[in-house]
């Protein structure tokens, strides 16, 4: 009989992807479950795979891995840890409604907005912000753009025509002045101080949202004087509101987490699509 293995298909704001909870199970080569169960005809459909697991340093209650679509395993993902909020504590996992989450790229807050037992959202604390290369400019008829590290790199271009991530993304990716590849982002501020947002993924593609592209949006947009400190990031799949508090420089993201489907999936089931 072939090994099945339970597994939750969550989103936030559109973003989505398939979690599994490895204190229960355990996946030898979650490389290639990414890439076949996320595919969209032949899988489950994903833009990747969280695998929510115990924590390996005292400091954390629980840890996160992220694999992108194409295998490729992310440092952070924004809209995967405040699932993971939801899936803990609806789940029963946990009691508690602030969480410390051990990613790649740190310990991450998570602080859950809980009401009747359902967490509503979930505010993440995504630390400070990292500037490199901000006066780089890439070949092309692009613009200047503002390089900003949110645990993994980012390239945000402020421009009107935000839906040239379709034709553009894929080539930013690979880039050059990017050797470990980049997450893109092209922003258009709005009069009402929103910002419109569209993210070409690094190892995804297109995605509904971003957790960590729309902090590094919002903190573009605040560094280069195009607004406050606070302002919402308005995606393909909803809207997020961030805070770049300047009390503690740190960077704080605020969405929902919503639950999508439960299933089971056979373990062999991992061959590249």
């Amino acid at each position: 009989m072939k090994e099945k293995i339970r597994f939750t298909k969550m989103h936030g704001c559109g973003n989505d992807y398939i979690y599994i909870n490895m204190m229960e199970y355990d996946i030898a080569d979650p490389q290639s479950a990414a890439i076949a169960w996320s595919h969209r005809h032949k899988g489950i459909g994903s833009d990747g795979l969280v695998l929510i697991g115990k924590s390996s340093i005292p400091e954390a209650d629980f840890s996160m891995h992220i694999y992108n679509a194409d295998g490729s395993e992310a440092m952070m993902c924004g809209n995967a840890s405040r699932c993971i909020g939801k899936y803990l504590y609806e789940r029963g996992l946990t009691k508690k409604t602030e969480i410390k989450l051990l990613t790649l790229s740190g310990v991450k807050t998570l602080q859950l907005h809980v009401n009747n037992g359902i967490v509503e959202s979930v505010t993440v604390d995504m630390l400070e912000p990292v500037f490199e290369d901000e006066n780089q400019f890439l070949a092309g008829r692009l613009s200047k753009g503002v390089f900003v590290s949110m645990g993994n790199p980012h390239y945000v271009i402020f421009t009107d025509h935000v839906d040239q991530v379709e034709e553009t993304g894929r080539i930013l990716e690979m880039h050059p002045a990017f050797p470990q590849r980049c997450n893109i982002e092209f922003a258009s501020v709005g009069q009402d101080g929103s910002i419109r947002t569209r993210v070409w993924e690094r190892g995804s593609g297109i995605t509904m949202a971003c957790g960590t592209g729309a902090c590094a949006t919002a903190v573009a947009a605040a560094f280069t004087g195009k607004v406050g400190r606070k302002s919402n990031i308005v995606m393909d799949g909803g809207t997020l509101s961030i805070e770049w508090r300047e009390s503690d420089n740190h960077v704080y993201m605020t969405g929902p987490a919503e639950f999508v489907f439960d299933g089971e999936i056979e373990l062999d089931k991992l061959q590249t699509i």
